[in-house]
């Protein structure tokens, strides 16, 4: 399962362990996704204490809460692909019954609809959740505590919404939905609407001034799946890891998931640290963003959250309300492999030819008083600032036309590079998103006559 080197196994299980004593958990599995698959797992404590001393494992599953949500957007985003809907849509033209005018779903996605956070009914206090029709009639009922925009209002109602909106345009209910399109191709066979009745986690609350857990009942959520009913495991959610990190078009596009991982609204405006992308938890620690999501419900608290550039996840599956903060130890453990036993960079690999149309292209040109390096990989045009940062990725071009390419990636993305020839078909200057590109470097101006 695991190609990662036996000092690193050794000091994930302590990670682990660690967590589990200081935490007071019944049980805890971590586990690490690299390279397309698990790599790593590790159960200790108990999956369920009437056995105490066996841990639960990989195939055990945990309810992972919130973490639904991110599979709801993802079911989403692939309605507003495939045209069923727009991120600029209102609820009240995608459910005409709701008396909420003017909210849309990219500010249901991003938590920036100033909605309020739980359905109607202290649902939370008397354990009674509303179906899909008193879902909409409390909807209308709901209060906006917050102006769109001006802050993340975290809210399970707005995501409950959500799977009530992909329940319609997709003619099926929510699971059914996510079921055909996310779970049955990415094969997580073990991610259902709460326990399958396969090998499973026993949901625990530890007070906090005695070592007595008592058992915490499992809820039916009803027509709050869509927001936080699904259990699963973490070999299904290291298949979930590996798709965010590269997805694939069956599911979602890239440019989709790079879509929904953009920034939306900041959640720490302190340390800006936490943002909200559309449906995921954008975490940043130090130089790097990891995507996912926290979970948690009675007896389970989780995590899933993947460093996208290196297609490295951590998850984290505690079985306790009293757990420590999860995301915690899902990151803890993917920077530790990335730290310290992080995968060999691929091959340099030479290409096939230079375009002709390009030869007199390469090397450097300035704009606004920068060199940038023209250069060909694969054959395929690219531009860099003459000694940019490592992690800022070149711009990359497509060719639409003589001597015109689209920027397809990277700085002006979308943009125009034209390419200015004299009568011996030597390039003489470009312009790039308009701005001149000049073989020698010059003030603003100074090319023109005076």
């Amino acid at each position: 399962m695991t190609d990662i080197a036996a000092g690193t196994q050794t000091a994930l299980t302590r990670i682990v362990s660690e967590r589990q004593t200081k935490g007071r958990v019944p049980g805890v599995v971590g586990a690490v996704a690299r390279a397309g698959s698990l790599a790593w797992s590790q159960g200790t404590g108990s999956a369920d204490l009437g056995s105490p001393g066996v841990p639960p494992t990989a195939d055990s599953q945990f309810l992972i809460a919130s973490q639904s949500k991110t599979l709801t957007a993802v079911a989403i985003m692939a309605l507003r692909d495939e045209g069923k809907l727009s991120l600029d849509d209102t609820v009240e033209k995608l459910i005409p019954e709701s008396k909420h005018e003017g909210i849309t779903v990219r500010q249901m996605l991003s938590h920036a609809s100033g909605m309020q956070r739980e359905p109607v009914g202290d649902v939370w206090d008397l354990m009674k959740f509303p179906d899909r029709e008193e879902l909409v009639s409390g909807w209308n009922e709901a209060e906006r505590v917050g102006k769109p925009h001006h802050r993340v209002h975290y809210s399970n109602l707005v995501f409950s919404m959500l799977g009530e909106i992909v329940a319609r345009i997709d003619g099926r209910p929510w699971y059914d939905a996510i079921k055909t399109r996310i779970l049955d191709p990415l094969e997580m066979r073990r991610t259902t609407v709460g326990m399958d009745g396969g090998p499973a986690a026993t949901g625990y609350y530890v007070p906090p001034y005695t070592d007595v857990p008592v058992q915490e009942k499992l809820l039916d959520l009803g027509a709050l799946n869509a927001c936080g009913g699904l259990a699963s495991t973490a070999e299904d959610l290291a298949k979930w890891a590996m798709f965010v990190a590269d997805p694939v078009d069956d599911v979602l596009s890239k440019d989709t998931v790079d879509e929904m991982c953009q920034v939306q609204l900041m959640a720490d405006m302190e340390r800006w640290q936490l943002a909200f992308g559309l449906g995921f938890m954008l975490l940043r620690l130090g130089d790097r963003v990891f995507v996912g999501h926290d979970g948690g419900m009675p007896g389970h608290i989780t995590s899933t959250f993947v460093h996208r550039p290196s297609g490295t996840a951590g998850i984290a599956l505690f079985n306790s309300t009293s757990s420590p903060a999860p995301s915690a130890l899902a990151t803890d453990l993917a920077i530790k492999v990335l730290e310290d036993d992080p995968l060999p960079a691929g091959p340099w690999m030479p290409g096939d030819a230079v375009p002709a149309e390009l030869e007199g292209v390469l090397g450097t040109w300035f704009s606004e008083g920068r060199p940038f390096i023209f250069s060909v990989k694969s054959g395929t045009l690219e531009a860099a600032g003459l000694g940019a940062p490592e992690h800022i990725k070149p711009a990359v071009f497509a060719r639409i036309a003589e001597d015109t390419y689209r920027t397809i990636s990277g700085r002006e993305t979308g943009e125009l590079l034209r390419i200015t020839r004299d009568t011996t078909g030597t390039p003489t200057k470009l312009h790039w998103a308009t701005y001149l590109c000049t073989r020698q470097p010059l003030a603003f101006g100074q090319h023109l006559p005076d």
